[in-house]
């Protein structure tokens, strides 16, 4: 059984930082590309950033510059680093692991970025 557990999300001021975590469980994670994505209200889920089974990283350009994905093959888990939040960045986060069309989804963490 497939399992994404994310973590570490909460509520934090205009400027400030959290760190994400998803620990996978029932896949052989160093194959996977692992991602997150985001959805605010009322908005379509959107890719975030992404980091290959490589180590290759992309990311949305409205987040380029303060986020930063990084992988741990043996711990399981992906992270991400929020720094410079803005309230626009407020959302449910999630992971996402895919390889070879079959993809697998965390329950989503919110983040609020607010004053």
């Amino acid at each position: 059984q497939v399992q994404l557990v994310e973590s570490g999300g909460g509520l934090v001021q205009p400027g400030g930082s959290l760190r994400l975590s998803c620990a996978a469980s029932g896949v052989i994670f160093n194959m996977y590309a692992m991602y997150w994505y985001r959805q605010a209200p009322g908005k379509e889920r959107e890719l975030v950033a992404g980091i290959t089974s490589g180590g290759s990283t992309n990311y949305a350009d409205s987040v380029k510059g303060r986020f930063t994905i990084s992988r741990d093959n043996a711990k399981n888990t992906v992270y991400l680093q929020m720094n410079s939040l803005k309230p626009e960045d407020t959302a449910v986060y999630y992971c996402n692991a895919n390889r070879n069309q079959r993809s697998y989804w965390g329950q989503g963490t919110q983040v609020t970025v607010s004053s």
